[in-house]
């Protein structure tokens, strides 16, 4: 039998190995029989399935919405030309199991929420390599929710990577055990915006040209047409109408790039850092499965900006106040100006405020409904609200309840007045 690379790692026991661990035969087995899913097959997904079918690991199963575009193919490396236009998920698929061999990788080309209960109960753990908060939300909440007290292995680990730029970071979560996302939502701070005021008459960086572009001449050159973010002549435009206006303005940095990332809210990929980070969560894996060591417990940070830099702490969990996992109150506190509207309540605090961040919601209290997005008719007959001060609609301490598409839970509130 030939002793490989991974058969030597499951056999040593190293000075943090459990003294409970037994090598042998049966822990590759166990490794090998073992049901992953990875969310996500992009930049930071293509290299996970990799590292995962490498790693011993034979049964992934991978989950991504999105079609392969011209600007993946610089550091999705699963991807070619001739792949344009094919889905993220069957593409990496075939590419993996054709390069490792005994591995099976079964796609899904589709989104998370169209899997229920049922199919994420067959994983022994997920791994997310995902460039989307609500998406992590989302599947965060849906184990948290799937745990039942009574069953030990209804408890599915979830890894969970991510990369800014030259950043990343890489986290263990135990549903109901540790701090779960939802947790850890007010570290990702402040959406960047600005003020309406600098964009139309006194910009000073490139990002204002591009705003000028997207906020005011769109709407003046094209009423009533919606600007489409992944429509390249879309973007083209705006790049072309920015460029112009930074140059009037003397304004240096207006690159379409740039522009990209503005408009979609986007921070550029680093194919090194998306290695970095992939490792980190597949390293997880593999401890996890295998008990060959302890896992992270349970927040890895990591900076390449000037080195290489890696922080690990315990993010501790919201035990009370999480509307996911905690089991107490599970609202948040508020505090608000007492002369805030509702519909700046809605867009200053609900839609930027990092520990809340939700992007369609609706609201109402015990008493009555303040504002529905859904269906029509209770969007037309809450709209009059918008106008309207909180301080008019929802008592102080009162308890709001907010409801978003993207959210399989709701949120709740109490205000306070400033």
């Amino acid at each position: 039998m030939t002793i490989n690379a991974l058969d030597r790692v499951i056999e040593i026991i190293g000075p943090f190995t459990d003294e409970s661990y037994v090598p042998g035969p049966h822990v590759k087995e166990f490794l090998e029989n073992s049901k992953v899913l990875v969310i996500g097959a992009g930049g930071l997904g293509c290299e996970i399935l990799k590292n995962l079918a490498l790693s011993g690991f034979k049964d992934i199963h991978v989950i991504d919405m999105d079609t392969i575009d011209i600007s993946n193919l610089n550091r999705q490396f699963l991807f070619r030309a001739a792949d344009i236009g094919k889905p993220k998920a069957t593409v990496a698929a075939e590419f993996v199991s054709k390069r490792v061999k005994g591995v099976k990788i079964t796609p899904y080309f589709g989104k998370i929420q169209e899997k229920n209960e049922e199919y994420y109960s067959q994983f022994t753990l997920v791994v997310c390599g995902l460039d989307s908060v609500e998406a992590r939300r989302w599947i965060n909440a849906l184990l948290v929710n799937m745990v039942d007290d009574e069953n030990p292995e209804s408890i599915k680990p979830l890894i969970d990577g991510g990369t800014e730029g030259f950043k990343g970071q890489a986290r263990v979560i135990i549903p109901t055990i540790s701090s779960c996302y939802e947790c850890s939502l007010d570290m990702l701070g402040k959406q960047q915006t600005y003020p309406i005021c600098t964009i139309a008459n006194t910009p000073r960086l490139p990002e204002h040209c591009i705003e000028w572009a997207s906020e005011l001449e769109w709407v003046k050159v094209f009423p009533g047409k919606k600007l489409d973010k992944d429509n390249m002549e879309n973007i083209q435009w705006l790049y072309e109408v920015a460029l112009q206006r930074a140059n009037e303005f003397k304004i240096t940095g207006v690159t379409y790039s740039l522009t990209q990332g503005v408009i979609k809210n986007i921070i550029p990929s680093i194919a090194s850092t998306n290695a970095v980070i992939a490792a980190a969560c597949c390293n997880e894996a593999l401890k996890i499965v295998t008990s060959v060591n302890p896992y992270l417990d349970n927040y890895m940070m990591y900076t390449g900006n000037e080195g290489v830099y890696t922080y690990t702490f315990q993010h501790q969990r919201k035990e009370k106040d999480c509307p996911v996992c905690g089991k107490g109150n599970g609202y948040l506190t508020v505090s608000i100006p007492k002369d805030i509207t509702l519909e700046d309540f809605i867009t200053e605090e609900l839609m930027l405020r990092p520990d809340i961040k939700v992007k369609s919601p609706s609201l109402r209290t015990v008493r009555t409904v303040l504002y529905f997005q859904w269906p029509p008719q209770l969007k037309e007959a809450t709209e009059r609200n918008l106008s309207k001060k909180m301080i008019e609609l929802v008592n102080e301490d009162e308890e709001i309840v907010i409801t978003d598409p993207a959210l399989p839970f709701s949120l709740r509130l109490r205000l306070f007045y400033e």
